[in-house]
């Protein structure tokens, strides 16, 4: 009998490939300050525990950041690669107890992941803002008369009394 081996699906996702992922996202006409927004910005090496991630300095404002400075990644205990792929599987609309379970995390651990990723999302999507005249055809609004209980009675509406 021949004995399938398991794959870890996490061995099969490339640290670098992920970082590098993001950077082309992120900075597609180059890397920029999250804090000033200037182009002008020097490499600082890598991060210790994650040598992909690359480390870097604003020459206009002075400020460190690195490739998950201002991102909903930044600041958690989980891999880059566990991010994405926890990404691909929303994608594939599998429910967070199925990638607790591809993923082999706590099934709080993959709760809380969507939930960032669904709210990181959303927030980064412009608010809408109107300007100039703005015309609205056909409107039909239904006025209450909260604190009015007298207008209520004389026009029938509930809460008239029935005679």
């Amino acid at each position: 009998m021949v004995c399938a081996r398991m794959l870890n699906i996490l061995n099969l996702i490339d640290d670098a490939r992920c970082f590098e992922t993001v950077r082309a996202m992120r900075w597609p006409q180059g890397v920029t300050c999250p804090h000033c927004d200037s182009p002008q910005v020097t490499k600082q090496g890598h991060d210790e525990s994650q040598p992909e991630r690359q480390k870097y300095e604003c020459t206009v404002c002075r400020k460190r950041f690195d490739d998950l400075t201002g991102t909903i990644f930044a600041g958690h205990h989980q891999p880059l690669r566990v991010w994405m792929l926890c990404l691909y599987f929303m994608g594939l609309n599998l429910s967070n107890e199925q990638i607790a379970h591809e993923l082999d995390l706590n099934s709080d651990d993959a709760q809380n992941m969507t939930t960032q990723l669904r709210e990181g999302i959303v927030e980064r999507k412009p608010k809408v803002t109107l300007s100039g005249e703005v015309e609205c055809d056909e409107v039909y609004v239904v006025a209450g008369h909260k604190g009015k209980p007298e207008e209520v009675k004389k026009k029938g509406g509930p809460g008239a009394a029935v005679g």
